[in-house]
């Protein structure tokens, strides 16, 4: 087991911070390790012994016999064993957010120690549907051909979901679509890749070419993603704005799909302008030019503040998804 020395060169912040953090009032000696504050966090996380034992690699006994250790050094209980699934008494969960900050620190240590070898090991990327439509599969090559013996593996979700992933540290990082306004909890870093303008499509010829209002529209109804979707929420919230109801046709999963129902006169649809673009079913739609919405929407990249070897790798990433939404936009003007 790894054992948190009692001196350690580093940035005063770093030592100020583990220091502050093990001083205990319940003891005055701890005797205390990284793996037993990994297994609590773990343990926390999951809300799950078996499930934390997996996500360590360890035994269901060994993750147990781990959290026995970090109390016994504490000094108090930190586990509430009579509630399923497992939460953490009221101390428990200060404890838990100190253990946070020391695991966050510990990962500034040991890449301000990093030595220069390649990044080895798995990159855990979340991508947004629509992003994935348009950048996962040359993003994915890039890394790939960059970092040879790293594992690339890519999940796909909405993005509120994705941002509990990697806030949970189940992801390294995520491409997702949210507003640009969007505020981010402290312990990550998010920046903007570009922003995607959204197309409100009808079948072609259905409609005047002129302005039309969401009002006007609601007699049509919609052919949307199921519940969840950020495009979706979107439009929800401007029609609640105008004391309007969602008039729900359809949902259904997949760009492709949705464009086909909306061309066979399903209701309207919405869109990126991108994927749009280069639907087969482009020429049977029309661009429904709204006065009262206009949707946009940024793409974000975001992973924690500290990721050791992997930043490199998700740089490469997001700079691939940036550009190929930039290659994008010149066909959509042009459209």
């Amino acid at each position: 087991m790894r054992e948190i020395p009692h001196q350690v060169i580093c940035g005063p912040r770093i030592a100020g911070i583990i220091e502050r953090t093990l001083t205990c009032p319940f003891t005055s000696t701890l005797n205390m390790k990284i793996d037993d504050i990994d297994a609590f966090v773990a343990v926390l996380r999951a809300q799950s012994l078996q499930e934390a034992a997996q996500t360590l690699g360890l035994t269901q006994p060994a993750i147990t016999r781990r959290l026995q250790n970090f109390e016994e050094a504490l000094g108090i209980e930190l586990l509430d064993r009579n509630t399923r699934p497992l939460k953490a008494t009221a101390t428990g969960r200060v404890v838990y957010e100190q253990c946070r900050v020391i695991q966050r620190e510990l990962d500034v240590l040991r890449e301000l120690v990093a030595n220069d070898t390649p990044p080895v090991g798995a990159l855990r990327l979340g991508v947004a549907q629509t992003i994935a439509d348009i950048a996962l599969t040359d993003a994915m090559r890039e890394l790939r051909d960059a970092y040879p013996e790293l594992q690339a593996r890519a999940s796909t979700g909405w993005g509120s979901q994705l941002l509990q992933r990697v806030e949970a540290g189940e992801l390294d990082a995520a491409a997702i679509l949210l507003p640009a306004n969007k505020a981010f909890a402290e312990p990550l870093a998010a920046r903007s890749l570009g922003r995607i303008k959204l197309a409100v499509v009808g079948p072609k010829g259905a409609l005047k070419k002129r302005p039309h209002t969401l009002a006007e529209c609601q007699s049509i109804g919609w052919v949307l993603n199921p519940d969840g979707c950020g495009f979706r929420e979107g439009l929800q919230r401007a029609l609640t704005g105008l004391g309007l109801a969602l008039k729900l046709n359809l949902e259904t999963l997949g760009t492709e799909l949705q464009l086909q129902l909306v061309a066979d006169g399903n209701g309207l649809g919405l869109v990126p302008l991108p994927l749009l673009q280069a639907s087969r079913h482009a020429a049977k739609l029309d661009v429904i030019a709204l006065s009262d919405f206009k949707p946009l929407i940024d793409i974000w990249l975001v992973h924690p503040r500290v990721l050791g070897k992997l930043q490199q790798p998700v740089e490469r990433f997001g700079a691939s998804v940036e550009r190929q939404f930039k290659a994008a936009r010149p066909q959509t003007r042009a459209a």
